[in-house]
């Protein structure tokens, strides 16, 4: 399979990294704001969806997206969860670099956010560019595509959620859905990504 591709656009929460808990504990504080109902795991993953601010306006209806992510980046700041890499990545990523291969990230996390987890984990060396706080990453994809000269036939987008694999179908690129992250297997089946692997262990 990964024979098929030398350039690659990963997203970062659930593909490379699993920050499931810091998010959703940064989103309780959020909830906690306006009196709304906090979210268990499952909770989440079966209600959240990107774009994000499609979902705040859903779940928090008539409050502006701006003061929302404000809550959102404290809550974020405070907690003590940790967020270590996902199994077999940075194997995945060192092995992609040692070929010659062109590695991307874009993702709606926070720039700074970002950034800390990037260099906490020494990630960045691997990314010729990154893109983040990217709300709808359908609408960065074709500029991507066209500032990199990438050809469509050998570049992929990796991603854990419905959106991702959505982004890869606007661009007109392959896809590999990662049952790492955010969504279920039939939620990411049910777009029609082009791979769908359970982690990185099965494209080494």
């Amino acid at each position: 399979m990964i024979d098929r591709y030398d350039s690659w656009i990963f997203d970062w929460s659930g593909t490379i990294v699993d920050d499931m808990a810091l998010v959703i504990d940064a989103t309780n504080h959020v909830m906690r704001q306006y009196a709304k109902p906090e979210f268990d795991r499952d909770g989440f993953k079966s209600s959240f969806r990107l774009p994000y601010g499609d979902w705040y306006a859903q779940v928090i209806p008539g409050v502006a997206l701006d003061e929302i992510e404000d809550h959102f980046r404290h809550g974020f700041s405070v907690s003590g969860v940790s967020v270590p890499v996902l199994p077999h990545t940075r194997e995945m990523l060192q092995f992609l670099r040692q070929r010659g291969d062109r590695l991307f990230v874009c993702t709606s996390m926070d720039p700074k956010a970002f950034i800390e987890q990037a260099e906490q984990h020494d990630l960045m060396e691997f990314f010729e560019k990154t893109y983040s706080g990217v709300l709808d990453k359908r609408d960065l994809i074709g500029e991507l595509l066209a500032e990199h000269e990438l050809q469509l036939e050998s570049t992929v987008f990796v991603g854990d959620m419905i959106h991702d694999i959505e982004t890869a179908h606007h661009g007109g690129i392959a896809s590999i859905a990662i049952l790492t992250g955010y969504n279920t297997e039939a939620e990411l089946r049910s777009v029609s990504p082009t791979h769908l692997v359970a982690d990185y262990s099965q494209m080494l």
